[in-house]
């Protein structure tokens, strides 16, 4: 079949910005799905993705109009059932021949997968595009993430429709040929519309592959997504260095670009000035202003210091642009002024002078107010910088102030400055830096990849208001379930997991939690059993994300390790030990010898009994077990894992012995339980670092 490109371009109202991204990509996936399906294009056909703030559209590059005919095989009654003994058809072949429209004589016969049958074979026409189109566009728009649906009336005022956004436009152009279609109450057309003030007006499309430049050259529109943010992106540096700054740290910029790029069709980046007295006020003020209100991009010096200039993104290119430049710098300048008001009017209370109030703040109805969990914060906070030698007076004091900027007009107006205006009020109150450092420091980390706590207040604090806030919420059933984790439950034990690895502090899990719960002492033993169980689900995804394999994460933590700044290093023994011409035999023997005493109640408990050993083979493994233990203890006591591990390669042959040439399950008693004990001593030494057994590929 003879194939072209086609195109499709839905035009709608303006489109939510934060999911723009994610339909334009799902609009065009679910688009070419459909046309693959139908057997209308092949799995290499090109897919362009559109997307813009006023339509969603995709290009496939080769679409025939009409797919092949397929063969279809439809399998009938078995032949013990169709026919008799004389082998002539039976009544319930010739009525599934007759149903299928099939002589007798053309049936085939065929298998089933249980038995032999008889297969009746049809060719079904191939899908027509012309056919297909409105069931293809239908389907694609119902697997849209639309983040809430609008219900929307037609031109008539009867029909009412639901969408996204209010649709106006349909183009569906198959090469040159449209394509009629209709979707969402709207019939197909070759026209769309470009930019909305600076296009000359509606552009009618002869061929499916013109639309993009027609739009760019004439319609003045970016259609393509990445081909915008990649523009918007260019500018900004441009501009950025031209002044001699930059735009600050990326994952912010990131996020505010992608978002700019949903809301311009035609971008044009200028320069915007404020006055030098707002930046008196701390700069995370400014800016959290600036970008999440206004959609600007700070600008910066080298040293990361805030400017009193910031970068617009225009949906306008104009050859004058002081009027836009100058209706954003009113705009921004009372949204400054409201954070200088907000900084200037909480610095006049003393964070001290606010406890008080935290009693009248309720944290959860279950557990309290957050004065009673500042207390308990505390009290948490207090046990592990008695556990770790850290000086617990600036904790404390943290602690008993670190919420109290949630009283304040500027956290209240500017929710994510929580901790780090804590910080700049403390300093303003006196309050020593250890202090201020760390009611800052203590929600970190507060996203994935986050810098965790700099000082050792801080990384305490930090450690115990989250140990608190998982006790507390497990203490009252408040489990995170599926994808919900409406209090970042996930979060939170990851950042104390992240605390305990990449700080390299020697805490036992099982104290800290017993230190949290000790400040709900109501909460069920269950509690404590689920959080730990919780715990170490996140360390096993923890330690995936960091390239270990499943096998060798189970072999060092499925037996919970109570330290867990010591699985890092485990783990790296465990890849050394692999590594090993030894490992495998080793690891399928230890796998071997944990079966038979898993089955084997013999000898459970009973000492080893040298004089039992009659067999040179099970006194030779003896010897090297004997041998081997004080050398891996060494080992063991300066953290060298995998030295203790690369030791046990000492035994592979003694080991390999002993199974060749003992006989474990001796018929007597005294014999078997003695040998039972050998392979017990044998495994512990082993399984010091980690499970070798696990390791095995056998």
């Amino acid at each position: 079949m003879t194939s072209a490109p086609l195109l499709i371009e839905l035009l709608t109202e303006e489109l939510p910005p934060k999911a723009l991204r994610a339909l334009g990509e799902s609009f065009a996936a679910a688009i070419a799905h459909g046309l693959r399906v139908r057997g209308l294009a092949g799995a290499d056909a090109g897919v362009t993705s559109f997307a813009t703030p006023r339509r969603l559209a995709v290009l496939v590059g080769a679409v025939v109009g009409q797919a092949e005919d397929r063969v279809i095989e439809l399998r009938g009654p078995s032949l013990k059932v169709a026919l008799n003994d004389a082998g002539e058809p039976t009544q319930a072949l010739l009525k599934w021949s007759e149903k299928q429209g099939v002589a007798i004589a053309d049936l085939k016969r065929g298998n089933d997968g249980r038995q032999e049958c008889f297969v009746a074979t049809r060719v079904a026409p191939g899908a027509l595009l012309r056919q297909c189109i409105d069931e293809l566009l239908t389907e694609a728009l119902a697997g849209l993430p639309i983040p809430k649906l609008m219900q929307y009336q037609l031109a008539d005022g009867q029909t009412t429709v639901s969408f996204v956004r209010p649709a106006h436009g349909l183009v569906v152009l198959h090469g040159s040929e449209l394509v009629p279609a209709n979707v969402l109450g709207i019939k197909a057309g070759r026209s769309t519309r470009g930019h909305r003030f600076q296009s000359p007006g509606p552009l009618v499309i002869d061929y499916a592959t013109s639309y993009e430049t027609m739009l760019r050259e004439q319609g003045r529109v970016i259609a393509g997504f990445e081909a915008r943010r990649e523009r918007i992106r260019d500018e900004l540096l441009a501009a950025a260095s031209r002044l001699g700054a930059t735009l600050g740290d990326e994952a912010p910029v990131t996020a505010l670009l992608d978002e700019v790029t949903a809301l311009v069709e035609w971008p044009a980046v200028y320069v915007g000035n404020f006055d030098q007295e707002f930046l008196a006020v701390p700069q995370e003020c400014l800016i959290l202003t600036m970008r999440t209100n206004q959609k600007y991009f700070p600008l910066f010096d080298a040293e990361g210091k805030l400017l009193a200039s910031f970068l617009i993104v225009s949906n306008l290119e104009l050859d004058d642009p002081a009027l836009v430049i100058d209706g954003n710098e009113r705009v921004v300048r009372p949204r400054l002024a409201d954070a200088r008001f907000f900084y200037d009017q909480d610095r006049r209370k003393p964070l001290a002078a606010r406890v008080a109030a935290l009693a009248g703040v309720v944290y959860h109805a279950k557990l309290g107010t957050q004065a009673e969990r500042c207390e308990r914060v505390g009290k948490i906070a207090l046990g592990i910088a008695t556990a770790l030698g850290v000086d617990p007076a600036p904790v404390v004091r943290a602690a008993l102030l670190a919420k109290t900027d949630l009283l304040t007009g500027m956290v209240g107006e500017f929710p994510e400055l929580q901790g780090i205006m804590g910080a700049y009020y403390a300093r303003h109150d006196g309050e020593p830096e250890a202090v201020a450092n760390a009611i800052e420091e203590h929600y970190r980390p507060r996203f994935a990849g986050d810098a965790l706590a700099g000082t050792d207040a801080g990384l305490v604090l930090a450690m115990a208001d989250k140990l608190e806030t998982l006790a507390g919420l497990f203490s009252i059933g408040q489990l995170p379930s599926g994808d919900r984790d409406p209090f970042a439950l996930r979060r939170h034990a990851l950042g104390v997991i992240r605390m305990l690895i990449e700080r390299e502090l020697a805490l036992e899990l099982d104290e800290l939690l017993a230190g949290a719960f000790a400040a709900f002492p109501a909460a069920a033993p269950s509690a404590r059993e689920e959080l730990t169980g919780f715990f170490y689900d996140r360390l096993n995804g923890y330690l995936r994300e960091r390239g270990f394999s499943a096998q060798e994460i189970g072999a060092v933590i499925d037996s919970r390790p109570a330290v867990l700044a010591e699985v890092l290093p485990r783990l790296d023994a465990v890849r050394s030990f692999l590594q090993l011409p030894e490992a495998e035999s080793l690891a399928a023997a230890n796998k071997r010898t944990a079966n038979i005493l898993r089955k084997s109640a013999d000898g459970a408990a009973a000492p080893l009994n040298p004089a039992l050993l009659a067999e040179p083979a099970e006194i030779a493994l003896a010897q090297c077990v004997a041998t081997l233990a004080p050398r891996v203890d060494e080992h063991l006591r300066m953290m060298d894992y995998a030295g203790a591990l690369a030791l046990m390669a000492d035994a592979r042959d003694d080991v390999d012995r002993f199974f060749e040439q003992v006989m474990v399950m001796a018929p007597q008693a005294e014999i078997r339980a003695n040998r039972l004990a050998l392979l017990r001593r044998v495994s512990e030494l082993m399984n010091r670092v980690a499970d070798i057994s696990r390791l095995s590929n056998s």
